[in-house]
C-alpha cells in the first residue's frame, strides 16, 4: 500500500513538473547590470568560527546522497560512520561518538538512545538540506555532551519569489533490494513558507562477500551470500512552516520517523546455526529484531531589533524504541509475561527543552551572545529483560561570547559556560534473580546484594566550560584560526547505572554510580588555500581528558548472578589522550578535469593503560578523479583503509583494504524542469572488508558487498502572481 502511494505521488508530481509555469505568471522586467557582493552560507561558516568547521550543501548532499545522512558525509576528513548493518548509522568526529556528540536538527538536539551502538539516528535523509559539521569542542554553544562536536542539520532559506514547489525523489540500491521514495510539497506566499514531505524506505537482507562468519568459536554459514533477517523499512513524515512579518520570525518544525529492522540472529544471544538457515524470503523481518519511533516538534519565536536580536526555542521529543525476541530466560524460574512475551527491551524517552538567545547585530568591533537553556527527560522501561533503569535528567546552562574584530581580516572570540545537571534513578528489584539465588543456595546477604538490578540514587553535576580563539583572514586565498577549549559531560545514565546484558553490543555492562564528570582540554588549528582552481587545506588537533569514561573489560564473569552473561564490562574513568589531523588537496586541470585529495588520522592512547582506547578509527584516506561539466559528472574513486592494530583489551584488529567506487551525475533538461540522476557503483571489486567502528565487526561480519546505486529527484515549482 505504502509503495503504491507513493509511485503515485511521485507520478503526479513528475507530470506537475513538466507542466509547472516559470515565467508567464509573472511580468517580465528588464533591468541594468547589477552587482551583488555577499558570501555563501558555507563562506560565512568558516569566517565565524575559530573551530574547523565543514559545511555540506545541496550539491554535496545531492551527489553522495545514499539515504543514509551519516554515510554521505563520510567524504568529510575527520567524520565517520558508525554502521549498524546496511540501513542505519551514526556519527563520529575525530573518534569521539555516542553521547559526546551533539546531533542538531532545526536548532533543537535529537535525543534517543544514542549512547548504544546498535540504535542510529531517527532522521529522515531524504530531507536534509543543509549540513554544518564543527569539530571538536562545543560545549560552550551546544552544553556538555557536544564536547567532541556537533552536526548541525538545518533547512536552506525560503526562496524569494511566491511560489508553488516540489520534488520526488526515488532511490534504489542492490546491496540489499532497496526501494525508497519521498515526496515534497511546499508553497511560498508573501509572508508564509510552508512544506511538508513524506518518505519510505524498504529493503531486504543485505549482500556480504562471503559464505560463513566465525561467533564465539562457531562457524555460522551465510546462505547466498545474505544476512539473514536485516531488512527493515522506516517511514517519516516532516513538516516546516514559518511566517514572517517585518521583524518578527516564527518558525515550527514537527516530524515523524518509524523504523523496524530486523537483527542478525546469528549474532544476537547465544548462537544457533539453525536460526540462520535460510527461510526463502529476503524480505521479512523475523525475531529478533527492533522498533523505533521518534516524534519531535519544535517552535522557534525570533524578534530583530536594530542592534538587537533574541530567540526562544521550546521543543518537545518522544522517543519509543522496542526490542523483540523470543522469549528466553538466563533463570529457571522466568515465565514469559502474559502480555507482550517477545518483548525483551523497552525504553520511552520524553524530552521537553527551552532555549533563549541574546545576540547583539550590526556593532562594528565588538558582538556578544548569551543563552540560556533548559532540558528535563523522562525514561520509562519495559520488557522481560533488563538493561537500563527508570531515570529523570534535568540539564540546564547559561553563556556568554564575546567576538572582537581587532582588524579587517582578524577576529578573535572567547566564551564562557556554566552547566548544571541531575540525575535521579529509580530502584530495580529482580524478583527472578532473587528467586533463582535463593533456589541455588545463595547465602542471603549475596541474594540481598545482588537481587537490586538498580538501586535509588540522585546525582547532581556542575562544571565551566569555554573557549578562545582566532580567525585570522589574511587574504582571500588564505584562512588560518587557532582555538582552545574547555569543556566537561556529565556522565550518561547507562555510564551510571546500566546492569545487564546488552545483546546489541555482545557483553555485559555495569555502570559505576560513582563515576566524576568527564573532563578535557582541547586544542586545534586550521590553515586552508583557495585559489584559481587550487585547494589545501590541513587541521591538527590535541585533546587531554583528565577523566575520560569508558567500558572497560574487567576479566569477571557474573555467573553467580547471571547465568550465560560472558564477561562483564565496567564504565571507567581514565587519563586520556586524542590526536590527530586531517588533510585534503584538489586541482582542477585540462579544463574539465579535478583531482581531490581527503585523508585523515586519529591516535588515542589511554594513559592509565598504556593502551589504544576502544572504537579508534584507522587512518584512511580517498583519491578521486573527476571530470564535468555543467550538465554531467562522471568521476572514479579509491579508498583506502588503513590496518587498525592499534586497539584496546578484547578489541579486534581490522585489517585494512582498498575499494574502488564509480559514479556519474547529471542535469537533464525534461519540459520545464531538470531531473537529477545520480548513479554509483561501492565496492566494485566486492571486495570483503571490515569496518573497525561497525556495530556486526566483533562477529567478524564484513561490510556490504558490491552496490550498485540510482537515484532520481524531480524537483519543479510555478511562479505565483
Amino acid at each position: 500500500m505504502h509503495n503504491r502511494f507513493i509511485l503515485a505521488m511521485s507520478m503526479l508530481v513528475f507530470v506537475l513538473s513538466i507542466n509547472a509555469q516559470t515565467n508567464d505568471s509573472i511580468k517580465q522586467v528588464e533591468l541594468g547590470d547589477i552587482t551583488i557582493n555577499g558570501q555563501s552560507f558555507k563562506k560565512k561558516s568558516q569566517l565565524n568560527s575559530s573551530q574547523s568547521v565543514d559545511v555540506a550543501e545541496k550539491d554535496f548532499l545531492d551527489r553522495h546522497f545514499s539515504g543514509n545522512i551519516m554515510q554521505a558525509l563520510e567524504y568529510i576528513p575527520g567524520v565517520k560512520s558508525m554502521d549498524i548493518g546496511s540501513g542505519f548509522s551514526k556519527p563520529m568526529i575525530r573518534g569521539m561518538g555516542f553521547n559526546r556528540l551533539s546531533v542538531t536538527e532545526n536548532g533543537v538536539k535529537q535525543e534517543g538512545q544514542q549512547w548504544g551502538s546498535d540504535h542510529g539516528l531517527e532522521i529522515d535523509a531524504f530531507n536534509v538540506e543543509q549540513v554544518t559539521i564543527r569539530k571538536g569542542p562545543s560545549s560552550l554553544l551546544y552544553g556538555s555532551d557536544a564536547m567532541g562536536g556537533v552536526v548541525e542539520i538545518s533547512q536552506t532559506p525560503a526562496p524569494f519569489e511566491d511560489q508553488f514547489f516540489g520534488e520526488a525523489a526515488l532511490l534504489g540500491k542492490s546491496v540489499n533490494d532497496m526501494l525508497g521514495a519521498s515526496v515534497l510539497l511546499g508553497i511560498k506566499k508573501k509572508n508564509l513558507y510552508t512544506k511538508i514531505r513524506y518518505s519510505e524506505k524498504q529493503y531486504g537482507d543485505y549482500r556480504i562477500p562471503t559464505d560463513k562468519i566465525e561467533y564465539l568459536s562457531i562457524n555460522i554459514p551465510i546462505y547466498g551470500g545474505k544476512l539473514k533477517n536485516t531488512a527493515g523499512y522506516d517511514r517519516s513524515v516532516n513538516w516546516y512552516t514559518e511566517y514572517r512579518l517585518r521583524r518578527y520570525l516564527s518558525t515550527y518544525a514537527v516530524s515523524n520517523t518509524y523504523q523496524k529492522s530486523g537483527f542478525f540472529p546469528g549474532s544476537h544471544g547465544i548462537p544457533d546455526i539453525d536460526r540462520v538457515k535460510d527461510d526463502g524470503d529476503s524480505r521479512n523481518i523475523d525475531f529478533p529484531y527492533s522498533k523505533v519511533n521518534h516524534f519531535k516538534a519544535i517552535s522557534r519565536q525570533q524578534y530583530t531589533w536594530d542592534k538587537l536580536q533574541a530567540s526562544l526555542d521550546l521543543s518537545y521529543q518522544k522517543n519509543d524504541r522496542e526490542e523483540w525476541s523470543l522469549f528466553h530466560t538466563h533463570y529457571g524460574t522466568q515465565k514469559p509475561p502474559e502480555t507482550d512475551p517477545n518483548k525483551e527491551l523497552m525504553f520511552t524517552l520524553d524530552t521537553y527543552a527551552s532555549s533563549l538567545k541574546l545576540r547583539t547585530i550590526g556593532i562594528d568591533n565588538l558582538e556578544y551572545s548569551f543563552g540560556a537553556d533548559v532540558q528535563y527527560q523522562e525514561n520509562r522501561i519495559g520488557g522481560y529483560s533488563f538493561l537500563l533503569p527508570k531515570y529523570n535528567r534535568f540539564t540546564s546552562g547559561v553563556y556568554g561570547l564575546a567576538t572582537w574584530k581587532i582588524a579587517d581580516n582578524l577576529t578573535a572570540s572567547g566564551g564562557l559556560r556554566y552547566d548544571y545537571g541531575r540525575v535521579r534513578v529509580y530502584e530495580f528489584l529482580d524478583s527472578h534473580l532473587e528467586a533463582y539465588l535463593t533456589e541455588n543456595g545463595e547465602d542471603p546477604q549475596v541474594v540481598d546484594e545482588y537481587k537490586w538490578r538498580s538501586k535509588s540514587m540522585s546525582r547532581n553535576f556542575g562544571d565551566f566550560s569555554g573557549s578562545v580563539g582566532l580567525v585570522w583572514n589574511s587574504s582571500n586565498a588564505h584562512l588560518i584560526k587557532a582555538n582552545l577549549g574547555h569543556s566537561f559531560r556529565l556522565p550518561g545514565v547507562n555510564e551510571l547505572a546500566a546492569n545487564g546484558i546488552h545483546h546489541g553490543t555482545f557483553r555485559y555492562e555495569q555502570g559505576d554510580p560513582t563515576l566524576k564528570s568527564e573532563k578535557g582540554w582541547q586544542i586545534d588549528a586550521s590553515y586552508s588555500f583557495d585559489k584559481e582552481g587550487i585547494h589545501f587545506s590541513v587541521s591538527p588537533f590535541a585533546s587531554w581528558f583528565s577523566n575520560y569514561i569508558y567500558l572497560n573489560p574487567t576479566g569477571e564473569w557474573p555467573q553467580a548472578s547471571l547465568p550465560h552473561a560472558g564477561q562483564t564490562y565496567r564504565f571507567t574513568g581514565v587519563e586520556a589522550l586524542f590526536s590527530g589531523a586531517e588533510l585534503s588537496f584538489g586541482i582542477d586541470f585540462l579544463r574539465h578535469f579535478n583531482y581531490s585529495f581527503a585523508g585523515e588520522y586519529v591516535y588515542t592512547y589511554n594513559l592509565d593503560r598504556k593502551i589504544a582506547l576502544s572504537f579508534s578509527p584507522p587512518a584512511s584516506m580517498r583519491n578521486t578523479i573527476t571530470w564535468s561539466n555543467e550538465q554531467f559528472r562522471v568521476y572514479g574513486e579509491l579508498q583506502s583503509i588503513a590496518s587498525q592494530n592499534r586497539v584496546a583489551n578484547n578489541e579486534s584488529k581490522t585489517k585494512g583494504a582498498n575499494l574502488i567506487h564509480l559514479g556519474a551525475n547529471a542535469k537533464v533538461p525534461v519540459g520545464k524542469t531538470v531531473l537529477e540522476i545520480n548513479l554509483s557503483l561501492r565496492n566494485l571489486m566486492d571486495t570483503k572488508y571490515y569496518n573497525h567502528l561497525s556495530y556486526y565487526r566483533k562477529v567478524e561480519i564484513p561490510e556490504p558487498g558490491r552496490n550498485f546505486q540510482l537515484s532520481i529527484k524531480i524537483p519543479f515549482k510555478s511562479l505565483l502572481k
